[in-house]
């Protein structure tokens, strides 16, 4: 089942308009700083975006923050909303369990699908930033945020567990925006359900009056991976982060089993 759903993904257009649109927004401003050679203040923007004029090494990073607030959750909550409220409203979810497929098989065989389109377009990013940064800025030793720099060897196993963090990042997003598919047998609902989480934790995370349940948010680690790029390495939001990323999947692909395990497919 996870191949023929895997095919799916794969052959269908959508999921390469997704990934060209997400690499899309870092090549054009790429081309911006490049043309204009006015990079942001240092301090102001995306983190190390404005460094990037100085080394293109630095642009993959700097692509996925680009990408990481708005243009990826998105992506993301599109895919899992319609990981089973797809099925449902095309009338195709009924003749997907006639067959011998559980319902938690399935569940977890649509998770493993937006975990792949997850993964998929962050290295599409990741290696579409490595080329226009390389071609537009050339490569340099990395320099590190705490002013040391950072050899080949190091950088590249920084950067290694930066796509992977962004990806396990957007996994809580991923087990949302599932858990709103199995409630709804709209697509876009579910994908606006997913959305509307991610904006109030937004909200929440910059309100003062909010700070005690900050550490609990689930977008509030996200710009952790700029710790990756200290010296030495920052470990304790970054693991911080992949807990509490780790929290929010185990609790909503929960909610999603108990509600998808009762729910009534036949009206």
């Amino acid at each position: 089942m996870f191949r023929v759903e895997l095919r799916k993904l794969l052959l269908r257009p959508r999921t390469y308009v997704m990934c060209a649109l997400l690499a899309g927004l870092p090549t054009i401003v790429a081309i911006f700083l490049k043309v204009s050679g006015i990079g942001p203040r240092a301090g102001a923007g995306p983190p190390f975006l404005s460094q990037v004029l100085n080394n293109g090494a630095l642009f993959p990073v700097a692509a996925l923050a680009l990408i990481l607030p708005v243009f990826l959750p998105i992506a993301v909550s599109v895919i899992a909303g319609d990981a089973i409220a797809g099925e449902a409203s095309s009338g195709t979810l009924r003749y997907l369990l006639m067959r011998p497929v559980g319902r938690t098989k399935l569940l977890f065989v649509k998770l493993a699908i937006v975990t792949v389109f997850v993964f998929l377009a962050v290295i599409v990013v990741a290696g579409v930033g490595y080329v226009v940064g390389s071609t537009f800025f050339g490569i340099k030793p990395l320099p590190s945020v705490s002013g040391r720099t950072i050899a080949a060897q190091d950088a590249t196993w920084r950067t290694f567990v930066t796509v992977v963090y962004i990806a396990v990042s957007m996994l809580g997003v991923a087990s949302v925006g599932l858990f709103f598919s199995t409630v709804t047998d709209s697509s876009l609902g579910a994908a606006l359900g997913a959305l509307a989480a991610l904006v109030t934790s937004q909200v929440l995370d910059l309100l003062v009056a909010a700070e005690s349940v900050r550490p609990y948010l689930p977008t509030h680690y996200w710009l952790a991976f700029v710790d990756l790029f200290r010296y030495p390495v920052l470990w304790r939001n970054v693991v911080r982060g992949f807990a509490i990323q780790g929290l929010y999947v185990g609790i909503f692909l929960g909610l999603a089993w108990a509600n998808f395990a009762t729910k009534d497919i036949e009206s």
